[in-house]
């Protein structure tokens, strides 16, 4: 199934993986429709002036109102979960808030998608999903169970998969714009001069996402190979004549992160970009994917930030964060 002429509808549509979603979908697909579903009234408003295009449809809500969720839905083809509680601290801080719009929020999303017969629902998680030591990973880990699962429910009438990947480039919670405030100061703080992080720009996660929408069966969590960045690395290129100051893993932080692990490998598939991790349970149609693709993955795999084998270089850094 292709974005061509068909209803999206995109929850936490006005953050940045949903404004640039739009971009692209509007440019490059011609959708029907894109169902913009968020709670920021000011950011609705800046969106629709930026994009002006009649395709566009705005819904102020809450994915923790099912029953406003599920207006929204009506009539939809496609749904794409990006809406989150995202920041590590201000889960902590409000672990309550943060299980209420992460797992009841994302259950609102699978019933109603299953309710209203939506053909696909495509949900984004995070590398924090992966060996979760934060409230935040946690919640992923629920979210990412919730719809894999899902598929039992609607017995592959509404088909549900997921979407695992790093550091977003430019997104709200990315490390950039603090080391550029930083440099003004003449100081940039590090936790830990070790630390590493997968890294993705937005313009390669909404691309990774469309083609996944395209191939999904049901049930999959799709990973895109994407290269790793040191941190320190990081720093130096954006305020290279700074100081740095070392002040210690942060609670909840990890020094390397995780995209795939050695137990989910073990019913996953490699392909030539990316890899799958297929459903593992008995009671799954695993006829849908006997004509599988890709090749097995060695036993004793995994996926981690510290051991990839791409790379970001300081120039190819310099590019991306345009310094």
């Amino acid at each position: 199934m292709s974005l061509e002429g068909k209803v999206i509808l995109l929850t936490g549509g006005t953050g940045s993986f949903g404004q640039k979603f739009t971009e692209v979908a509007l440019k490059e697909h011609n959708p029907k429709k894109i169902r913009i579903f968020s709670r920021g009234e000011l950011l609705q408003v800046q969106m629709e002036r930026k994009f002006n295009d009649d395709r566009l449809v705005f819904f102020i809500g809450d994915i923790r109102d099912s029953e406003r969720l599920d207006r929204a839905m009506t009539g939809v083809d496609i749904v794409i979960h990006a809406a989150a509680l995202k920041h590590v601290p201000i889960a902590e801080y409000n672990p309550i808030e943060a299980i209420r719009t992460n797992i009841d929020g994302s259950i609102n999303v699978v019933n109603s998608a299953i309710n209203r017969c939506v053909s696909k629902v495509f949900a984004i998680s995070s590398d924090k999903a992966c060996h979760p030591v934060n409230l935040y990973g946690m919640t992923k880990a629920v979210m990412e169970k919730l719809f894999v699962q899902g598929n039992v429910y609607s017995r592959q009438k509404t088909k549900l998969s997921c979407v695992r990947y790093g550091n977003v480039v430019g997104s709200r919670g990315s490390v950039i714009p603090v080391f550029k405030e930083q440099k003004e100061t003449g100081i940039v703080t590090i936790t830990d001069e070790r630390m590493t992080r997968f890294w993705i720009t937005l313009d390669q996660g909404v691309h990774f996402v469309i083609n996944c929408i395209e191939a999904m069966r049901g049930g999959e969590i799709f990973i895109p190979k994407i290269p790793s960045v040191k941190v320190v690395d990081l720093a130096d290129t954006i305020a290279p004549e700074c100081n740095r100051i070392i002040t210690g893993i942060r609670p909840g932080e990890k020094l390397h992160e995780t995209l795939l692990t050695e137990d989910e490998a073990r019913h996953s598939r490699e392909h030539e970009d990316y890899f799958v991790i297929h459903p593992e349970f008995p009671y799954w149609n695993k006829e849908s994917y006997l004509d599988m693709t890709g090749w097995e993955i060695p036993e004793g795999f995994s996926y981690t930030s510290d051991k990839n084998w791409m790379w970001l270089t300081k120039e190819e850094l310099r590019e991306i964060v345009n310094c």
